[in-house]
């Protein structure tokens, strides 16, 4: 097994841990830990809400999760000799959820997926879909099935949610500028624009006193992706990829957690993969000056795992940039025509016996594959969903008798 360099036990929060990790990105979060170009090792994670979601049947938890602890990283890891201007190589060797261990913790052989209320974080769909609910997930060997959506089993494309380089302090700034305009936009929008710098329950790694206090005031909070890399939510980050980061900082300080079973293109419900704490296998290199070499000036560029389900036959949804509850057209809006492929796959499950939140948990957690098939048709974006088949206990196919519409239950709802 590879050296274990950063450890989670998973009965202590993350703040309680021996070496802390941190839920901020800032260029003064000391290095757990120094690793060399060459060496392949281990980084032990937490599940991304420092575990505040339980394996139950009620979603009050999703309701009154606090999101100022988000996300939970395991590092700073710092490289030797790694300079800003250079990449940051990291090969993924292998992930999955906390090994050999049964519990109460998110990834002790189970996960979850919840859509998140639209006055605590929102969702895609969040106007259509604008409460709390949640499915629980377990685990065997490469499956997920759950109760809370039953006829339903599929092979996850395990990988990190998030992961990436700090920034140095003039990029941070500029990140908080540019952010804090746009919120400005529209202050008081539910769910917000953004999410500026805020103390409230930060965690800043070892550093103390003074440091911790800057870091708390000043650091970026962790939902979006930048140009650091961070939360890109990429499925195809799992074993076998290569992403190649920008280097910002001395020794590059990669950070990395918010591990995922399974997710589908776009993780929809905004905790729409099935969310779980586990490991880690790295191996880092360097390219010298690889920013300027190959033009890496704004984000990281990856080539993808070469494993992952292996589904050939989908049913796929179409949208365009259309809203077609007000019969008005966008120009060109991808988000626009990816939303309504969605709320087609959503309306087409629910002739089924789904729910309408069934339905978008699925699509959250299972691996779909989302397209943008044409944005050069004026006025109308194309974007497409591919849901495989293969994942349903029945034929979901259409057919001439019609869909067999059966009572399938009920995700966890709140009280």
């Amino acid at each position: 097994m590879p050296k274990v360099v950063f450890t989670v036990d998973q009965s202590r929060s993350m703040r309680d841990q021996d070496v802390p990790g941190h839920n901020r990105w800032h260029p003064d979060i000391p290095v757990a830990t120094m690793v060399r170009p060459g060496d392949v090792f281990r980084v032990e994670c937490r599940e991304w809400t420092d575990a505040q979601l339980k394996n139950n049947d009620s979603s009050n938890d999703v309701r009154d999760v606090d999101l100022t602890l988000a996300h939970m990283l395991s590092g700073p890891i710092g490289v030797e000799g790694a300079e800003p201007g250079d990449l940051l190589v990291v090969d993924i060797l292998d992930l999955g959820p906390v090994p050999q261990e049964t519990g109460d913790v998110p990834g002790q052989g189970w996960g979850y997926t919840g859509i998140f209320a639209k006055v605590n974080g929102g969702g895609f769909l969040t106007d259509y879909f604008p409460d709390a609910y949640k499915a629980i997930w377990d685990f065997n060997g490469i499956f997920a099935t759950s109760r809370h959506l039953p006829g339903i089993r599929y092979a996850g494309i395990t990988h990190p949610g998030l992961f990436g380089t700090a920034p140095s302090a003039e990029l941070l700034a500029s990140w908080n500028r540019r952010e804090q305009a746009l919120i400005d936009t529209d202050p008081n929008r539910v769910p917000a624009l953004g999410l500026p710098p805020l103390a409230d329950n930060a965690l800043a790694g070892t550093a103390t006193g003074e440091v911790a206090d800057r870091i708390a005031r000043e650091g970026a909070r962790t939902v979006p992706a930048r140009e650091n890399g961070g939360n890109h939510d990429i499925k195809n980050f799992t074993r076998g990829a290569r992403v190649f980061f920008p280097v910002y900082v001395k020794d590059a300080k990669l950070s990395g957690g918010d591990l995922h079973f399974s997710q589908g293109d776009g993780e929809i419900t905004f905790c729409g993969a099935i969310e779980m704490g586990g490991f880690v296998d790295f191996h880092i290199d360097l390219i010298k000056g690889g920013m300027e070499k190959y033009g890496v000036s704004t984000n990281p560029i990856f080539m993808p795992g070469n494993v992952e389900p292996r589904y050939s036959e989908f049913l796929s949804f179409i949208g365009i940039s259309v809203d077609h509850d007000t019969n008005t057209n966008y120009y060109l809006d991808a988000t626009v025509a990816y939303r309504r492929a969605c709320l087609n796959a959503i309306e087409y499950l629910k002739r089924w016996g789904y729910t309408g939140e069934q339905a978008y948990l699925l699509l959250g957690s299972a691996p779909i594959e989302g397209r943008i098939s044409g944005v050069v048709d004026i006025p109308n974006a194309c974007c497409s969903l591919y849901l495989p088949t293969e994942i349903f206990d029945f034929d979901v196919r259409p057919n001439a008798e019609g869909p067999v519409k059966k009572d399938r239950g009920q995700c966890a709802v709140t009280s």
